[in-house]
């Protein structure tokens, strides 16, 4: 089975959770247009799977796609598991993964309401290499490190 995107998120201000939507256009250098998180730096786009949101509302929960505050949703693919460096074809849009996890350095609403919150540790963040259109179907391939 391909690993697929599963929902665009954006959202445009940060420290909120991002809407969920069908696609989003993607700068190269920049990452979502009309995101909050865009800009020139290594944290451009975010991706979560939605396995890892089963996980939190496996702990009872009710959070879906774009509650982590994630830019794309994903199915099928081990995110966490990809090295910094990996490229990965999202539709027709090429990232280069620049960070696993990250410090959260106050707690979200979700992290009080579980004792727990899966972003820090299993979400991932990428720069974007090649922009385009990424829509909800797309498929995600790893295609190697980058140069």
């Amino acid at each position: 089975m391909a690993a697929t995107v599963t929902s665009v998120n954006l959202s445009a201000r940060k420290t909120v959770r991002k809407t969920p939507g069908t696609c989003g256009t993607l700068v190269v250098g920049s990452g979502f247009e009309g995101d909050a998180h865009a800009g020139d730096w290594h944290r451009q786009v975010s991706l979560l799977a939605e396995e890892s949101i089963a996980k939190m509302q496996a702990k009872g929960l009710d959070v879906d796609a774009g509650d982590f505050a994630e830019n794309i949703t994903t199915s099928g693919i081990d995110l966490v598991s990809l090295p910094v460096g990996t490229r990965v074809r999202v539709g027709g849009t090429l990232h280069e993964v620049s960070q696993i996890g990250k410090e959260c350095h106050t707690k979200c609403a979700i992290y009080y309401q579980a004792g727990d919150c899966v972003m820090p540790k299993e979400g991932i963040f990428a720069i974007v290499l090649e922009g385009g259109r990424v829509s909800v179907g797309d498929e995600v391939v790893v295609i190697g490190e980058g140069a």
